[in-house]
């Protein structure tokens, strides 16, 4: 615990740390805007799109409608409503509810992925390690990104430069599983040729 006057605050890091969809809305805004804009010129009319869920991932759902057709696969409950408006094929994994990031985990979700093909998926992670590799707070989340990676051709990292050199408790792949990565310009230049040496594509913004 942090000591504060008057109380205690509980530490806001740690492997186990695991904010709100709605905590981390408000955080490193501009750069997820940014980052939702560089996602979607990776992407063609008529494509299958895998989405994560977290915040990134809902910026760059709300950036896709300028897309007619679309088919999309998401565990994320709030970006299948937030395309209920469009003409896209909007499917949603099935699962439990994991209540504090809207995202459908579990043996369901991880089942409905093993049948599908995505042309690309953008996942947003907690922790991107270069040796440990992708990781998130959750055991559940982990497993169905893990699924999600099997099922698609592209796979493309998008967080902000906060999330590197970060481990979380559940490992979801490592970073050679990763073809692109999408961040913002404030990535410390030996993270960014280190990617490079890895054969990652990399998309700073």
């Amino acid at each position: 615990m942090q000591r504060t006057h008057g109380g205690a605050l509980l530490p806001q890091s740690g492997t186990l740390f695991d904010p709100s969809l709605k905590e981390k809305e408000g955080r490193h805004l501009q750069e997820k805007q940014r980052i939702a804009v560089a996602a979607v010129n990776l992407i063609r009319e008529g494509q299958c799109v895998l989405l994560d869920s977290g915040t990134t991932t809902t910026a760059i759902a709300r950036t896709l409608k300028k897309f007619s057709h679309l088919t999309i696969i998401t565990n994320a409950v709030n970006i299948a409503a937030e395309l209920s408006g469009t003409d896209f094929e909007v499917l949603l994994t099935g699962g439990s509810l994991r209540k504090n990031s809207f995202s459908l985990v579990g043996p369901l979700a991880e089942e409905m992925l093993h049948d599908m093909h995505a042309d690309i998926l953008f996942l947003g992670v907690d922790g991107f390690d270069l040796e440990v590799g992708l990781t998130t707070p959750n055991v559940m989340e982990s497993r169905v990104n893990r699924a999600m990676v099997k099922a698609a051709k592209t796979i493309v990292a998008v967080c902000d430069s906060t999330k590197f050199n970060r481990r979380s408790l559940s490992k979801i792949v490592d970073a050679t599983s990763i073809h692109h990565v999408i961040t913002d310009n404030n990535l410390p230049k030996e993270t960014a040729d280190a990617l490079r040496n890895l054969n990652i594509k990399l998309t700073l913004v």
